[in-house]
Parts: C-alpha cells; structure tokens; sequence
C-alpha cells in the first residue's frame, strides 16, 4: 500500500443542517412555543410567564430575529393534532419563515415519543432546530436524538401514569356520587362555590318550556326552530338549535334531579379519544343529587312518550298532523304532497306514503287538511257532549294503573343494594389508587363487583320502568279527563294544541271510516259522512 506524501484539511464552507455559507454571519429567525395542560389560574400564569420569558430572551441573542411566540392553553401535550398553535409553528418553520425554536422542555415540546420524534427529524431536513433550555438539548447536536428519545419516552410513561391516577381519581368521585357537568354548555345550571349545580332561574324556565311543548305534541325539529326563531342562544351559546340538541335536554336526567355517572371513557390516554360506555366500564346512577328543574314524573312522561314517537316513526316536521296520520292498510304514515304547485289549484294533501309500493294500491283516501281539521272538530265536540260517560270508563282505569305498591317496594331495596355495592367499588378503587395490589386480584374483584352492579341495575332499571310506564299512563288520562271536563263550549273551529295534546294517531280506513287512537290508549271508531254516529269505545290501555 502507497503511503500518501501529504494530507491537506479543506474546512466545511456552508452550514450542515441550513447549507449557509460559514463565512457569514447568518441572522436566524428565532420564536418561541408555550404550553399549558390546564385551564386553572396557577397554570394560566405559568403560560403567560413562559410567553413573557421567551419573548425577552430571544431579543436578548444577538443573531437571532424575532419570528413570534406560538402557544397552546389549555390543551394536553400527549397529541400534537389538537394543539393549533404548535401546528402553526410547525407548517411557518417548514415554509421557511423559522430557522430555531425555543421552548421549555421535551415534555412541553410533546409527550408522546413518536410525535416527538418524528416532528425534530421533519425539522431537521428543513434545517430547523429545536432548542429545549431546561434540558440543554440542541437537535442539531449529532448526539441528541437519543437523549431526546429517553426523555419523551419517559415523559410518555408520566402521562400514562398521570392518567391511570385521573381515571382512578374520577371512578372514586363517581362511586362516591360526586356529580360534575360541562356548565358552559349546560343549559339550567350553574356552578356552586363549593363546585356543585345550583339551578338558574331564567335557563330554567326554558327547559322547563321545552318539556312542556314536547307533552304538548311538538316535535323537537319544531321546538328547536320556535327557540331559533325568538333568538334563545343553545347550550352552546350558538344562535340555530338542531333538533339533537332539544332531544339530548329532553332525554338528560340531570334535569329531574338525578345523574347517570361516566357515560362515557377514554379508550386512549395519548389520542384522548372518549367512547360511549355500552357496558366496557362501570356506571353509576345517582338519585337526588342535585336540585331537579322538571319533576320526576314529568320526565318519566316525556321519556315514554320519546319512546312512542320513535315506535312509530317520529318524523321531523313541524305540521301538527306529520307522524299522526296512518293508513289503514298497509300501515305506513301518511305524507303531505303539494298539487298543482304553480297553479291558483294548488293544494295540499295527505297520502298514504306506500299507496303504490305495493302490488295493489291502498284503497285508503288521500285528505285535504281541511278535511283532518273537519274530522277532529266534529269528533272533539262529540266527546265533550258525551263526556260523562267517557271520563267514567276512564276513571275506573285510572285505579287500576295507580297501584304502584309493589314496584315501589322493590324499588326501595334495588336501590339498597346499588348503594352498597357502589360503596364497595368505591372502596376498592380508592385502595388500589392508594397501595399497591395484585392487578390480577384487583381485576377479578372489580368484575366480580361490576357484575353484580350490573344485574341488580339492570332490575332497578325494569321496575323503573314499569313504573315510569305507569306514572305516564296516569299523566296521560288525568290530562284528557282535564281537556274533556275543562270544555263547556263546543269547538267553533280546529285546535291545533288539543289536537297534539290528546291524539296519538289517526287510522284512515276505506270507506271515510277513522279510527282516533288517544294517548290515553282509547280507541274511537268515527264516520266523517255522518254528523254524529255513536262512538264505539274500546277499553283502554292499561
């Protein structure tokens, strides 16, 4: 082998990472990142310490220009794909417009490893650098990478761990019967000084007003564009209410004083992604655990009458007659159709919606609305001139129904029992959040104890049920006897709030032959060709 005569050095002439020349002074374009994991004061001066910090300390080095300070409040730092400000940072310093970032500390930067990682290294082939001062680390450095991963790995663990303690912290406030709701978006309540609901009055009474309209026939869509139209802000504080936002008050049992605890959980502690709880995780129902804006009962109506709607197809409309109207026939709903629309004859009328789907069409008529309007006005005036002998039949059915002795008796010791079973969770949580136990051991005594939970809600949600069942069949026949002995004068003309408020549908036979199926569960046999024919009654529904 040739020995060389000479070597001669040659110095590098541009930067590594940025290819700019080394005989000149570069001036690098420098911003600072912030971040807060909380809301609370303590930690919202932290943010603004660390913005008022950074901010000085860049303008304080000489070559470096200040390119502005980028921030995340309030959000967790195991995602980057939340965090807005930190995805600004990121696609300004890819552009070309950030040579070096400056921030407090990899577990500031991201806790989650791979985030971290992979966002230094598509920095890096930009010629960005990242400067974490708490822990001395420049990512040019060739030996950083691997200190950086130790870090975020561990940082990771931390958030693991932080999470398991939260989780573990909630399931013990919430065996405990401890209640919290989302008070920004939550319309009716308040947050207490000692953090629990305490009810406003005025948001109050709009809830209150949605329930009412409900039992009076309206629809959700129609509730929701009567609240748009009179310019009542949502939960949210938006201006246009969707139908799923009145449901959701409609259907929430905070509203009747009680609470149904983790509806939902978080499947990944990095991601924060929250799943509904089918039954993954434990729940707890508390009763009476704030003061209630709607009664019990009330709420055990419209849950029912919710149920009702859905059977039998709840339409989003807001005509009086949308969902009520059946065929005789076939069973399908009738459905408003426009005739003539661009013509003086045009019409609206109400159709079978499956007349031609079949091999034979229905023998069913289509209706003009005046005509519907004419059929209850005559049907209504026959009831209040016969209503003796109607409110009699339903008074004897009323005591049947009443008797809920039985069911509340079992009610009172289901309700034991989930006490003290919830109190044995809360226990076993509160330990195993406290010492360290056999996680085997742990999990078979969770399930064990979740199992029976389970079974004997599951008991307490039937006899709920029964009983709510009950309750609304009792409001229902004590609001009809109220309509029918509350109307000395015979109507003049339609009532589209009695209509809603007492029928539940409306069977169209051939024939011009009716059928009125009250909310009451009575059935009424009418002729719209005769002014007045004796009313069949069937016995009503208990």
């Amino acid at each position: 082998m040739q020995t060389p005569t000479s070597v001669t050095l040659i110095p590098p002439t541009v930067s590594l990472h940025t290819a700019a020349l080394l005989s000149e002074k570069a001036v690098r374009k420098v911003c600072g990142y912030a971040r807060v994991s909380t809301d609370n004061e303590e930690q919202l001066g932290s943010y603004e310490a660390q913005m008022d910090y950074y901010g000085k300390f860049i303008r304080e080095h000489e070559g470096w220009e200040f390119a502005g300070l980028y921030s995340d409040e309030g959000i967790t730092g195991t995602s980057i794909h939340k965090r807005k400000g930190f995805q600004k940072m990121i696609a300004n310093a890819l552009d070309g417009k950030i040579d070096l970032i400056v921030t407090k500390s990899i577990s500031r930067f991201a806790r989650n490893t791979v985030d971290s990682i992979s966002t230094i290294r598509r920095l890096k082939a930009k010629g960005v650098e990242v400067y974490f001062e708490k822990d001395g680390l420049w990512t040019f450095d060739p030996s950083a990478e691997l200190t950086i991963s130790i870090l975020s790995s561990i940082a990771q663990e931390e958030s693991r761990n932080l999470s398991q303690n939260v989780t573990w912290g909630q399931r013990a406030r919430f065996a405990s019967g401890k209640v919290t709701m989302p008070f920004k978006h939550f319309l009716g309540y308040d947050r207490g000084e000692d953090g629990s609901p305490v009810v406003n009055d005025e948001q109050a009474e709009i809830v209150r007003r949605i329930y009412r309209l409900f039992v009076d026939g309206k629809t959700v869509s129609a509730i929701a564009k009567a609240l748009t139209g009179e310019g009542i802000p949502t939960p949210a504080g938006r201006r246009v209410w969707q139908p799923g936002v009145v449901e959701s008050i409609l259907s929430n049992e905070k509203y009747k004083g009680d609470a149904l605890l983790q509806k939902s959980y978080c499947t990944d502690y990095l991601t924060k992604k929250m799943c509904k709880n089918r039954g993954e995780v434990p729940q707890y129902y508390v009763q009476g655990s704030h003061p209630p804006i709607v009664g019990a009962e009330l709420f055990d109506h419209v849950q029912e009458e919710m149920k009702n709607r859905k059977e039998r197809g709840n339409i989003p409309s807001t005509n009086c007659f949308a969902g009520r109207i059946v065929c005789g026939d076939c069973g399908s709903i009738y459905g408003s159709k426009v005739w003539h629309s661009t013509s003086k004859y045009r019409r609206i009328i109400w159709q079978c919606n499956g007349k031609f789907k079949g091999d034979e069409k229905c023998a069913t008529p289509h209706l003009y609305e005046k005509d519907l309007q004419r059929i209850f006005l005559d049907f209504v005036n026959s009831l209040i001139t016969d209503r003796a002998a109607i409110t009699g039949g339903l008074k004897e059915a009323l005591t049947a129904i009443t008797d809920n002795t039985a069911l509340e008796r079992e009610r009172a010791v289901l309700q034991e029992e989930c006490e003290v079973v919830m109190e044995l969770i809360r226990k076993m949580v509160q330990e195993n959040a406290r010492i360290v136990q056999d996680q085997v051991d742990y999990k078979a005594r969770e399930k064990s104890m979740a199992e029976r939970y389970e079974k004997t809600s599951k008991r307490l949600a039937e006899v709920n049920k029964d009983i709510a069942a009950r309750n609304a069949k009792q409001s229902e026949l004590e609001g009809f006897m109220e309509v029918l002995d509350g109307r000395d004068e015979l109507l003049t003309e339609f009532d589209e709030s009695l209509w809603l408020g007492i029928v539940d549908k409306l069977k169209v036979h051939p024939g011009n032959e009716f059928t009125f199926v009250l909310k009451d569960g009575s059935n009424f046999a009418w002729n719209m060709n005769c002014n007045r024919m004796p009313i069949k009654l069937y016995t009503p529904i208990t």
